[in-house]
This record gives C-alpha cells, structure tokens and sequence, in this order.
C-alpha cells in the first residue's frame, strides 16, 4: 500500500472540510482495508469518522427507527427493541460475515460497500465498472452473479442490510456541507444503465449521517433469510426480506425484496401482488414464490439461484406470516 495521512475527525463539518479528491472516509473500513490491499484504492488521507460522537446509536420511538451510521452490525443483532419491531433487519445484521467483522464493521459501512465481483477486484481486469468496456462476468466465471437486471453489468450489490432496509421503505440522510438532504432508500442505488462505474447516488464529499425507517403499521411482521454455501464467513448466494402487514389472516401490504441476484436490491412486486389480500398459505406463498422467478435471466454459470431464491422465498414468507 502507498503512504497515506490519517485524520481523526471529531464532527461531521471537519470530517466533510477533510474530504476531497483523492481522499475517502473510513467508518470500520473493512471494505476500504480489503480494497487498499487489492490495489483498487490508494487515497492520500483517510478521514476516521468512527471518532465522531452522536452517530453510532439506535433510537425506537413512534416516528420510527433511527440507525446511525456508525452503529456496528454486532449492536444492531444485539438490540433488542429493534428485534422485537423491525426482526428482518436484526436478521439481517446477525448473519453478515463472522463475529469478528459484525464488531468492526458499521451499518453505513455495509451500505457503502463497492462490490465483490471477482473481476472487479482483481487490480489486472479492466472491467466495465472500473471504466472498462466489458462486462467479463457476463460471459466469464458468473456463478455468483445478477440473475436480474444483468444485461449490462453481472455484478451483484453486496450489502445484506440493504435488502430488509429496502422492504421497509428506510431513508437515508446524506450530509454535505450545503445541508442534509434525505433520499429514500429505493432512489438511492444506480443501475449499470444509469452509470456503470457506480452503486449509488452517495455524492463526493457527502457523508451518510442517518437511516431512517418509518414506524410499523399494527400488524407488521418481517422475516430476512440468507442462503450461503457454507454456514460462516461467506457472501450469500441470495437473500430475501419480506414484511408483511397482517390483518384478520390477511396480507393487507406486502414488500418483498431479493438480494445478491441484482445490481441492487431487487423488489418483486410479482411476489407483493401475489400476497395481498390474501390468507399466507403454503399454497399461496408457493405460488408467489414462482411468480418471483419468472423473468430471471440466469447466465451460464448460475442458473441454480433460479431454484435456490425460489426456494427460499416460500420460506422467508411463510416465516414473516407466521
């Protein structure tokens, strides 16, 4: 790695008058460290944001919920509040990565995190999202790769937060120095058709002070579920949250979101039409679930997530409505 200075910013304003070209923030810095040592990043200063006071914390109350950016995945499983209201994200924060990553690693952080494609970590391929013209997962190794929207580019968002963030409806602050503005969670990723080179709409020099989701409906109940190819320390091979809003039996609102099989993460409203308004049977969510899969396009190498999503779809409902 090259030589590079190190500032510990005390607020967000200094963290942001610290930040410019060549220079990139740090929370954990799992991603960051990884990228550095892959060649992929060499910044002249790091800005350390973890010793900014006020933004690791976890607030619950009748608006809704309230993560900072700083708070480590490690807290998030361990809160329970957040357990009892929003399960689908605690799910989701408990199965990210092994123990010794979730007390590092920070919910902005997993947000933020470039993508794992194989190809684009390698420092010798030239590939699209580096500025490249081609997509080599499309033709090359793509077992882990898009089975939606993958036309132009194969590689799949990283973040498990993400996906159950997504199902419900989070909003991001992102601070710069001409204010805060809040984007929901829905707006904020950018598609290769939009610009390859990027994952989301994170401006230079904005920083991620807050995530935003609005309070549950009185019968919401959430699952999250994660398929990998071994139990630990492994990315999913696809992911599912769904929040349900149950009334009288019925699924009166459903959101359903699928991760590790897209660009972002991918809501099926397929399976959302599916499960409204009616009773959550097996033969129902069974029926959904294949509604799911429909237009998926696998590439040569990973035509088994088709089974494997639609596999865990059925489950991740019938747990959420259970």
């Amino acid at each position: 790695m090259d030589r590079f200075e190190y500032v510990n910013a005390t607020s967000v304003a200094e963290a942001l008058a610290q930040l410019g070209d060549g220079r990139e923030a740090k929370a954990g810095g799992v991603d960051l460290l990884d990228r550095m040592k892959e060649g992929l990043s060499s910044p002249k200063r790091i800005v350390n944001l973890r010793t900014i006071p006020g933004l690791d914390g976890v607030d619950i109350d009748t608006a809704g919920l309230r993560i900072g950016p700083l708070v480590t995945l490690a807290a998030l499983a361990a809160h329970k509040p957040l357990r009892e209201h929003y399960r689908a994200i605690s799910d989701a924060a408990l199965t990210a990565a092994t123990p010794q990553i979730r007390n590092m690693a920070t919910a902005g952080g997993n947000l933020l995190q470039r993508p794992r494609c194989w190809y684009f970590r390698n420092r010798d391929v030239d590939c699209l999202r580096k500025g490249g013209s081609s997509c080599f997962a499309q033709d090359g190794a793509n077992r882990y790769h898009a089975i939606f929207g993958n036309d132009i580019c194969a590689m799949v968002y990283p973040s498990a937060l993400a996906v159950p963030l997504t199902a419900f409806d989070a909003v991001l602050d992102l601070t710069s120095a001409s204010g805060v503005r809040q984007v929901p969670i829905s707006a904020f990723f950018v598609t290769p058709e939009t610009d390859p080179t990027r994952e989301t709409d994170l401006r230079p020099n904005e920083i991620l002070t807050a995530i935003r989701v609005p309070a549950p409906r009185p019968g919401t109940r959430s699952a999250y579920f994660k398929q990998k190819e071994k139990e630990s320390a492994d990315w999913p091979l696809a992911d599912v949250a769904v929040v349900l809003e149950i009334s009288d039996g019925v699924a009166r609102r459903a959101s359903v979101v699928l991760g590790a099989v897209a660009a972002k993460p991918w809501r099926s409203t397929a399976v959302e039409q599916e499960l409204t308004g009616r009773r959550v049977t097996d033969a129902v969510a069974r029926r959904a679930a294949a509604a799911a899969v429909t237009k998926a396009k696998p590439l040569a190498g990973n035509g088994y997530k088709v089974a494997v999503l639609e596999t865990i779809i059925r489950r991740t409902i019938l747990e959420a409505a259970s």
